[in-house]
C-alpha cells in the first residue's frame, strides 16, 4: 500500500541537496549539526515529492477524542494519500464533517529520530554524549508508542544517523536492529539510503532508515 523505498529515498534526497546547498554556500557547519526539529520541514519537502499529503505534528489517535487539542502525544510526521485534506476529526461525530478528512487508520505515521555519532557541544564538535540514549532508549520509545495504537495500521520510524563513516555506520544500526527484535519489539528489517557528506565536525556519512512498526 505505501512504497516504503520511494519514501525513504525521497527524505534521503532531500537531505542530500540541503547538504549540497550548505557545501554550496561554504557554510561552517553541515546538516549533521541541526537539531531534529530544524530537520523536519526538509524532511516534508522531500516526502510532498511523492505526490502524498504531508501533515506535522498530528495528534495520535487515543489522544484525539480529548477536546483540548494542546492535550496528548503527537506523532511528527502524517501521511496521507490525499495532498489536499486532513485526518478527521473525533470531535466532529454527528455533524456534517464527520465524514470529511482520512481516517487514521489509512495514514502512515512517522516518528523522526536523530541519532548522530558527533555533535556541537559549547561551540566545539565532539563525541555526542547522547547517541547511545537516542539509538537504545528514545527510538525505542517511539516503537512502543507507535505500536500500541490500535487505531494505527501503517507507521514507522524514521532513522536519521550521522557517522564517521560507513562501517560504523552499518554496524550500529545492524546492531541497533538486533537490539530491538531481542527486546520483542514488531519492526521489520530497515530500508536504508546512505551518502557522504563534508567532514565538518567528525561524520562523514549519513543514513536514513526507515523501519516498519507493527501493531503489538
Amino acid at each position: 500500500m505505501w512504497d516504503d523505498m520511494l519514501i525513504t529515498r525521497s527524505i534521503a534526497d532531500a537531505l542530500r541537496a540541503r547538504a549540497h546547498e550548505l557545501d554550496e554556500e561554504h557554510a561552517t557547519l553541515g546538516i549533521d549539526a541541526l537539531d531534529e526539529l530544524p530537520l523536519h520541514p526538509i524532511l516534508c519537502a522531500g516526502l510532498e515529492t511523492t505526490g502524498l499529503g504531508v501533515l506535522r505534528e498530528q495528534r495520535y489517535p487515543a489522544s484525539r477524542a480529548v477536546p483540548k487539542r494542546s492535550i496528548g502525544d503527537r506523532c511528527d510526521i502524517v501521511l496521507i494519500r490525499a495532498p489536499d485534506t486532513h485526518l478527521t476529526d473525533p470531535l466532529q461525530s454527528g455533524t456534517l464533517f464527520a465524514e470529511q478528512g482520512v481516517a487514521p487508520e489509512d495514514a502512515l505515521w512517522l516518528e523522526v529520530k536523530l541519532a548522530a555519532q558527533f555533535a556541537m557541544s559549547d561551540g566545539w564538535s565532539r563525541a555526542n554524549p547522547l547517541y547511545s540514549g537516542v539509538m537504545l532508549t528514545q527510538t525505542m520509545a517511539d516503537i512502543r508508542k507507535l505500536a500500541s495504537e490500535s487505531a494505527i495500521h501503517h507507521a514507522a520510524l524514521v532513522l536519521i544517523m550521522f557517522n564517521t563513516d560507513e562501517p560504523i555506520a552499518s554496524h550500529d544500526l545492524s546492531a541497533w536492529y538486533q537490539r530491538c527484535i531481542e527486546r520483542g519489539l514488531p519492526i521489520s528489517a530497515p530500508i536504508t539510503h546512505r551518502f557522504a557528506i563534508t567532514d565538518r565536525i567528525g561524520n562523514a556519512v549519513a543514513t536514513i532508515a526507515l523501519v516498519r512498526v507493527h501493531q503489538s
